[in-house]
């Protein structure tokens, strides 16, 4: 019986995590949507969102769904772009992009994430210099390096890193990354992720308690329900995440 009981809370959980990330895709495509139309072909922001719901295996009738409400087709909910900087314990400085439909709402959802493990929320413009804004397509470890490597320099991207766990990276910029990404699988490598993300001109290690507060910082304010996305400049240990 408690197996049976462990089993389907595993399965709730995992109902609910889905449920979120859906909730969170949805937002996305709304907005993108609403900005730039709803034809996908016409409007490369829509049409990530979409791949990258596709690639979550959300049905298309909700991708659909979203499109119509954004454009006006079915009665929706409006959602705007918010974003919040600051800094997480050991001087972490941090980005939060949010889509809500209630400012007061979601600033404090934000603040309460900051103070309750011991960071402070700052003011617009407060850590934004240390990021840049690029388009980032990954690859697993075990797809040849040096095929990548040439594709991604005939279709213009600005660098290609290789980790130590051999996983690879095309690195572009926003403009560019539409055409690298085409590019790319046109030749054949299809990336297993690509996103336009911001990543920090330099990172800052942390350890021990210190590194545990942060952690549950980024956990709790990826769990909110209006941020969409949370980027940092934390160097962690592999154990932090434990």
């Amino acid at each position: 019986m408690g197996r049976l009981m462990a089993i389907e809370g595993r399965k709730n959980a995992q109902a609910a995590k889905r449920g979120a990330v859906f909730t969170k895709l949805v937002r996305e495509i709304s907005v993108a949507a609403r900005m730039g139309g709803g034809d996908p072909a016409g409007n490369p922001r829509l049409r990530l969102a979409v791949d990258r719901a596709l690639a979550q295996s959300m049905p298309k009738d909700n991708i659909e769904r979203a499109i119509k409400k954004a454009t006006g087709e079915l009665e929706g909910v409006s959602y705007e772009e918010v974003r919040y900087e600051g800094y997480a314990p050991g001087g972490i400085a941090v980005i939060v992009e949010c889509l809500t439909d209630n400012r007061v709402r979601t600033v404090a959802d934000v603040r309460h994430a900051f103070s309750k493990f011991g960071g402070n929320l700052g003011m617009e413009g407060s850590v934004a210099f240390m990021f840049k804004k690029m388009g980032v397509l990954a690859y697993a470890a075990g797809v040849d390096e040096d095929r990548i490597t040439e594709a991604a320099i005939d279709a213009g991207a600005d660098d290609i890193k290789t980790y130590d766990d051999g996983q690879i990276e095309v690195i572009t910029s926003p403009e560019a990354f539409e055409s690298v990404k085409k590019a790319m699988e046109a030749a054949g490598l299809a990336p297993v992720e690509a996103n336009i993300t911001m990543r920090a001109d330099n990172d800052v290690a942390v350890e021990g308690e210190t590194a545990q507060q942060v952690v549950k910082m980024l956990d709790k304010l990826e769990d909110l329900d209006d941020v969409q996305h949370v980027h940092h400049n934390a160097d962690l240990p592999a154990d932090a995440w434990v």
